[in-house]
């Protein structure tokens, strides 16, 4: 009997430190989110991996955790602070993306011309702002949006936009603004290890002009296309297709 308590209560320190390590996680995926949310970026729910899978109901989902769970994402994103609580809670293992074109746009670039150009706009004092890794596979630098101008006649094309469903025809530099969107820290990618978006420069920082970082990023993805040149970059489409 003595025996069978001393496991007893060694199970249960188990399970309080479980439970522990389990809310600490909880608080500190709120804070991450509602960080954004001060941050003025407009949130939505996204899929989950599942192992090497995706926690929607298409089968042999070809952008595993990288969709969004509702097809009408754009209108249900909010920046509001007792929404995104809501849903954090309600969906604790979602993982979840910001809307571009509203707030604010992303310039999203390979991580290694990512980590090149971080380096040179630091050494030349360019503020930055908030920038964020996909794990190993990309970079992402937010800056000031020219999607939502007052006067429409002044939004001008650039033939880097890049939207969900174009995805993989951009696997350089990809500018996401009207109608398209980017994972968030502290979403998980698929795999054994579930790689994570993180934050390298937090998201409270000022959002630069995109026309400043723009000659540093080009230049680092020139720099990587010809480093990777005869190698298969592409991988699978990014995004779902409509």
């Amino acid at each position: 009997m003595e025996r069978e308590s001393k496991l007893s209560g060694w199970l249960r320190r188990r399970s309080r430190g479980a439970e522990s390590r389990a809310e600490e996680a909880a608080r500190a995926r709120e804070a991450l989110l509602l960080a954004a949310a001060a941050a003025g970026f407009p949130l939505a729910v996204a899929a989950h991996p599942e192992g090497y899978g995706c926690s929607c109901e298409r089968i042999g989902c070809p952008t595993p955790a990288r969709h969004p769970v509702s097809f009408a994402w754009l209108t249900q994103a909010s920046s509001d602070p007792e929404t995104v609580l809501r849903w954090a809670r309600s969906r604790p293992q979602a993982n979840v993306i910001t809307a571009t074109g509203i707030t604010h746009d992303v310039l999203d670039v390979p991580h290694e011309a990512g980590r090149a150009a971080l380096e040179r706009l630091d050494r030349e004092g360019v503020e930055t702002g908030p920038v964020a890794v996909l794990g190993e596979e990309r970079m992402l630098f937010f800056t000031a949006t020219r999607g939502t101008p007052e006067d429409e006649d002044e939004w001008w094309p650039c033939e880097l936009d890049c939207h969900p469903e174009t995805m993989d025809e951009h696997p350089g530099m990809r500018w996401h603004c009207r109608g398209s969107y980017v994972l968030l820290p502290p979403s998980r990618l698929p795999g054994v290890t579930s790689p994570e978006v993180a934050w390298v420069r937090a998201p409270e920082r000022p959002l630069p002009d995109p026309l400043t970082l723009l000659e540093a990023l080009t230049d680092a993805c020139s720099a990587y296309a010809d480093s990777t040149a005869g190698q298969d970059t592409h991988g699978s489409a990014a995004w779902p297709v409509r």
